[in-house]
């Protein structure tokens, strides 16, 4: 398989800022970003701000994300609970939240369907920025869209993200990387660079062929194979609670649980429980 090599560093899209977005990134954010960082304490920053960063657009500020590795999510929410924030462990299996005021970070070490867990590849692809003076890292932007790429629900739907990503970032992609991320999910892979040729007929030249020569290849094979005997719906790895009913009536194993997945039953039992409680 051919490799795509990405420089070490991208250069940001958005040069400057606006006023507003940015007195609220120094007032809010940049205090924690400091202590973290003075505290050695490993983290990557994502959600709008690296999106932004990667694309140009804009998006209301809501909340900070930054990505850290499992062990040292604890460690991380400690230190900013030192400096004056409310802490929580939200979700066990990936998420934990920080809040100051109106404003909070999500401080994230995998996803919500446990696939995409944070680990050494993050860091060692991460995107090197400056941010008003502190040196820190982007996420990636392979694990970016690969993350991104499982989010389907019906309030939710990150596809518009991925595709944005192949438009502004396509020759910087690690194809290669890539498609080692999403491995025996390589479906969901290619539903989304089909979609892109839909969004944009004259950027289909930004997915290079021999990606979708492969993943296509592998289409075949796979439709040429029989289909599998065992009654698993992966649906639940797209939507939370969209696919519910065919693991509790429909007599489908759920792809999210272990051995098939990286999750226990009583993780997804708190995380459907949760539904339409964090919206």
């Amino acid at each position: 398989m051919p490799h795509t090599p990405r420089p070490s560093r991208c250069t940001a899209v958005v040069a400057d800022l606006d006023p507003a977005r940015e007195a609220i990134y120094k007032d809010f954010y940049l205090p924690a970003v400091g202590a973290l960082d003075e505290a050695g304490l490993p983290f990557l920053v994502g959600g709008a701000y690296a999106f932004e960063r990667f694309t140009g657009i804009e998006r209301d500020l809501k909340d900070f994300d930054i990505f850290v590795r499992p062990t040292d999510c604890q460690g991380v929410l400690d230190k900013l609970s030192a400096i004056g924030y409310q802490t929580e462990l939200t979700f066990s299996h990936w998420l934990g939240k920080a809040v100051c005021g109106k404003h909070y970070i999500d401080v994230i070490f995998n996803s919500g369907n446990g696939i995409a867990r944070v680990d050494d590849d993050w860091f060692k692809y991460a995107v090197i920025e400056d941010f008003f003076g502190i040196p820190i890292k982007l996420c990636p932007i392979e694990e970016t869209i690969w993350s991104k790429a499982f989010v389907m629900e019906r309030e939710r739907y990150d596809g518009a993200d991925v595709a944005h990503l192949f438009l502004a970032r396509g020759d910087e992609i690690d194809w290669s990387r890539l498609m080692q991320r999403f491995g025996v999910h390589w479906r969901l892979l290619l539903s989304h660079i089909v979609l892109f040729g839909f969004a944009y007929p004259s950027e289909r030249s930004r997915i290079p062929e021999w990606v979708i020569d492969d993943l296509l290849q592998r289409l075949r094979r796979d439709t040429d194979s029989p289909s599998s005997s065992e009654r698993i719906c992966q649906g639940t790895l797209l939507s939370r609670e969209q696919y519910l009913s065919d693991v509790e009536h429909g007599g489908y194993e759920d792809a999210r649980v272990a051995p098939r997945g990286n999750m226990t039953k009583a993780e997804t039992d708190q995380w459907t429980a949760a539904i339409g409680k964090n919206k």
